[in-house]
């Protein structure tokens, strides 16, 4: 409701001050609002009217100034900006989508998740997409104040298992897949030639030197959401 109340808001207060816009303004304002969520290049307003270049440009930042019409950053050509109504958020094709931020792409939130997930499948052997995305919504607020989606976690699972760090299976409902209802989809590391697991630095994990692992669950006393040595190995 609060988003939707924001909107409404954001729309009143375009409707009070579109009505104070000069002709010029106006025109161009509904070309700009018209084009929704695509938003469009300043080029392509010239072309569709008859407004004068220096009288156009001079109304493009009359809207910036009253707050009626943003810049976006097109990920398809970063020199190239296009104008949107505030109202409207820019869509994928614009913006890139989830990964990138101010049309760039944010590599140290793809290396955080990656990470996150590595450790969490190490740690607890198996682990689902909701599994991982719930302890993040619970204790990973200050790893990704701007939170995680579960598409987000989804294609960083899929690029793992592609690189061969992790596999993609089917719960059994036995053993190490106790945790998790028979044929969901979950999430182990993948082992390598001898057997090994190739885990890197997260070798480290306290875990495996804690007297209390075997009564340590999810949602117990003991779990890896209260406990402060496990917290900092995530943290580190």
């Amino acid at each position: 409701m609060s988003v939707l109340a924001g909107k409404r808001k954001r729309q009143d207060l375009a409707s009070s001050l579109s009505a104070t816009l000069s002709n010029e303004e106006r025109v161009v304002y509904n070309i700009i609002r018209g084009r929704k969520e695509m938003g469009i290049w300043q080029g392509d307003i010239k072309r569709e009217t008859n407004i004068p270049d220096s009288l156009m440009k001079k109304s493009i930042k009359m809207l910036l100034t009253k707050t009626l019409i943003k810049e976006v950053v097109n990920i398809q050509n970063k020199s190239k900006k296009v104008l949107m109504a505030v109202e409207f958020e820019p869509s994928k094709e614009i913006t890139g989508g989830e990964w990138y931020t101010e049309g760039k792409l944010d590599t140290q939130l793809i290396e955080a998740l990656s990470d996150v997930c590595m450790k969490l499948i190490l740690r607890q052997k198996v682990a689902t997409r909701e599994g991982i995305l719930d302890w993040i919504r619970k204790v990973g607020s200050e790893i990704f104040p701007g939170g995680v989606s579960a598409g987000q976690v989804e294609q960083i699972l899929k690029v793992l298992v592609m690189e061969n760090k992790v596999q993609e299976v089917n719960s059994t409902g036995f053993g190490d897949f106790a945790s998790v209802p028979v044929g969901e989809v979950c999430y182990r590391l993948a082992k390598k030639t001898g057997g090994e697991v190739k885990v890197g630095a997260m070798a480290s994990i306290p875990c495996g030197v804690c007297p209390r692992i075997n009564a340590c669950t999810p949602d117990g006393d003991i779990s890896p959401i209260n406990c402060q040595y496990y917290q900092k190995w995530l943290d580190f």
